[in-house]
């Protein structure tokens, strides 16, 4: 008995001593059955939910804590969809009949009735003046007037089939029944803050209890509790494990020789979206390892007297796992830009010859972008804004000043990211890029034309992703992808804040040299891509 006792003593101890890991946004707290098999509309009315079901057309009244049934009612249609509470009535979409109901829960009569002015209306809400309804045919969430129905405000829904709809007194919470997500969008212009995957594979209406988030999943019968948090964090998933052979070639077709050959390689580190499995193998062994002025560590090959012919080949290979990074940010508790570390605003809000912060159309930009906004987010999000509004990618040699290209209308990766570069800096908020070798297509792959991006600080949370080059998209939910989250395509070589004594303006990779008499010498690089087991 005595080593029984020890024996439980000691597993006790062993899940003690295991750390609690933090629920971040998006993450199922805990979850309750559904009171039918066919479950639609959801609603909270402070201390119950209220869930209809499709099949029975019946309304039930639902304990949060263990899913009880203790009230039910027949609903008012035959197409049952969307509920919302108000503080005194259910208000109830029917999408057969396309009208909206206002029911008195106790006597369970129908008080009024309004025209839905959606086309297909499935999510209702309520915000605390007027009901939202979700437009599953024309993709809007329109704000309407429960005394008449008239439309008082619509917004283009963040995508396609929205289902679900709720308001957390700040924040409208939209689910997208295919997409199998969830988005969080700003209630004066839809724009898509924060976004993560639903709890299950048929996302219907969602619901706000006053601290966490619910949704009701139609293929699971459940009602799931979401943690929405309020301090930083950032969420990985889709672990992708790569090996990448980055090889860097120089030759010389003469006539005449290279005397001096500098090669230089940046080095990937551990970051939020990538764990080096091992050291970078380089071949040869470089001169030496040293690091430029942003803190960016290069391996360094000098090479002496590359006769006519000569060809010169260095190789670094990485094995990484990658993942898709989800930041998730909330403009209000986003620090004021006096919060910004001195260190990182002495650093990173220098001009450059790429960026020319001074000239008319940056200012010009950045004062039309912005008016007299002063939260960072936001900052950075109509910066944003303004700049997938105003060009459009296309790929072409060379890279232009950043005036130049905001003028132009149209720019590579990194001419997008000078732009932005330029307007964030011009703006006060501190700005920088990364590049890296991006996964093209299959897992098995080459890149030779790279990607490169551009980092926010934003105080409170750091360093946030953002990639100006990706956001020309139709939906909310497409921009805000390129808004706070990287993709597992991605192993991140170069970090940098401007013109790099090393690596110059480029990324990845950079040679330079020296030549006596007439040389024309060829550089190629190309990064080859394959899954580890």
């Amino acid at each position: 008995m005595r080593f029984l006792t020890l024996i439980a003593v000691f597993f006790v101890l062993m899940i003690l001593s295991v750390p609690c890991l933090k629920a971040v946004t998006g993450d199922t707290v805990f979850s309750i059955p559904a009171p039918a098999k066919h479950p639609q509309g959801l609603t909270f009315d402070g201390t119950f939910f209220w869930n209809v079901d499709r099949k029975t057309d019946m309304v039930y009244k639902v304990k949060p804590d263990d899913g009880t049934v203790l009230d039910s009612f027949p609903a008012p249609g035959y197409n049952p969809r969307g509920l919302a509470w108000d503080g005194r009535w259910l208000w109830l979409v029917d999408a057969e009949e396309n009208l909206i109901f206002g029911i008195d829960p106790r006597t369970r009569i129908v008080e009024k009735t309004i025209s839905s002015p959606a086309t297909r209306p499935y999510g209702l809400t309520f915000d605390g003046k007027y009901l939202w309804v979700a437009d599953d045919g024309d993709n809007e969430l329109l704000q309407i007037d429960q005394s008449d129905g008239t439309t008082i405000k619509s917004l283009k829904a963040p995508t396609a089939n929205p289902w679900g709809l709720t308001y957390d007194g700040q924040y409208l919470w939209v689910s997208d029944r295919y997409g199998d997500a969830v988005y969080m969008v700003t209630a004066d212009n839809g724009t898509v803050i924060n976004f993560f995957d639903a709890p299950g594979k048929h996302a219907c209406d969602l619901a706000w209890d006053g601290s966490s988030l619910w949704n009701v999943d139609y293929q699971a019968d459940r009602l799931y509790k979401i943690k929405i948090a309020d301090e930083a964090s950032f969420a990985r998933s889709q672990e992708k494990r790569q090996r990448l052979e980055f090889i860097f070639e120089v030759r010389n077709f003469g006539p005449d020789s290279v005397k001096t050959l500098d090669v230089y390689l940046a080095l990937p580190v551990n970051m939020n979206n990538q764990d080096l499995l091992t050291e970078p193998l380089l071949t040869p062994q470089p001169t030496d390892i040293i690091t430029d002025q942003w803190g960016q560590k290069v391996a360094h090959y000098r090479f002496r007297d590359l006769a006519a012919a000569d060809f010169r080949e260095v190789s670094m290979v990485n094995e990484a796992a990658l993942y898709n990074v989800n930041y998730f940010v909330f403009p209000d508790k986003v620090g004021s830009l006096a919060d910004i570390p001195g260190d990182t605003l002495k650093k990173y809000l220098v001009d450059d010859s790429k960026y020319s912060m001074t000239d008319p159309i940056i200012q010009n930009g950045v004062k039309n972008a912005l008016g007299d906004e002063k939260n960072p987010y936001w900052i950075a999000r109509k910066i944003f804004n303004y700049v997938i509004k105003h060009m459009e990618y296309e790929l072409a040699g060379g890279w232009n000043l950043a005036p130049t290209v905001l003028e132009r209308g149209t720019g590579s990766c990194s001419e997008y990211s000078f732009v932005y570069i330029a307007m964030c800096r011009a703006a006060g908020l501190p700005a920088r890029y990364v590049g890296a070798v991006t996964v093209r297509g299959d897992d098995a792959s080459m890149d030779d034309v790279f990607h490169r991006w551009v980092e926010v600080y934003l105080p409170g949370y750091g360093w946030i992703p953002v990639d100006p080059s990706g956001g020309d998209s139709e939906w909310p939910a497409g921009q805000a992808k390129y808004f706070g989250y990287l993709a597992n395509r991605f192993l991140i070589t170069t970090s940098g804040g401007g013109g790099s004594k090393y690596l110059e303006w480029g990324y990845n990779a950079n040679a330079a040299w020296t030549s006596k008499g007439r040389c024309k010498i060829s550089v190629e690089y190309f990064g080859e891509w394959s899954p580890l087991e």
